[in-house]
């Protein structure tokens, strides 16, 4: 699998037939060993590991309805009232993270509401604050931690 712009980590894979598997931290399962699937694990770990974000509090591909079409998103970190605080899109690397990954992300967000975007293809990382209705959607400097994340949730 390629190398990611993530820490290194030690990953459980098994072979299953002709397939590879991963495991899954947030699932507790094997799942299918995709290119978007090894960024998505890197992605988890890296906020668990380096961010400080509880695991308990990530969830991923959880499904999603806009304008009574399902959808799922990626990744889904929310605070201990079960409040989305950041909504995630993982991209295979070979995905460039274009205006229509952007345009994907905040079509979800219509339905989560999350203060704080990101986008990922394990090469590039773009964290936003997402637009409110007193501001437009701007881009962080960083990802943020846990604790900081918390202090983008509205009325803060």
């Amino acid at each position: 699998m390629t190398t990611l712009n993530f820490p290194s980590y030690e990953v459980r894979t098994k072979a299953e037939g002709k397939r590879m598997l991963i495991f899954d931290r947030i699932r507790k399962k094997y799942v299918a060993l995709t290119p978007e699937e090894w960024v998505r694990q890197h992605l988890i770990n890296y906020l668990v590991s380096e961010k400080g974000y509880p695991a308990t509090l990530i969830s991923v591909e959880m499904p999603l309805k806009y304008v009574r079409v399902d959808k799922r998103s990626d990744v889904l970190v929310n605070d201990r009232n079960g409040q989305p605080l950041m909504l995630i899109e993982c991209k295979a690397p070979e995905v460039a993270l274009t205006q229509k990954v952007f345009e994907q992300i905040a079509v979800y967000n219509l339905t989560i509401q999350a203060p704080c975007l990101m986008l990922t293809n394990g090469l590039q990382h773009y964290c936003l604050a997402a637009a409110t209705e007193r501001s437009p959607a701007c881009f962080l400097d960083k990802t943020p931690a846990y604790g900081d994340l918390l202090k983008m949730r509205p009325g803060r």
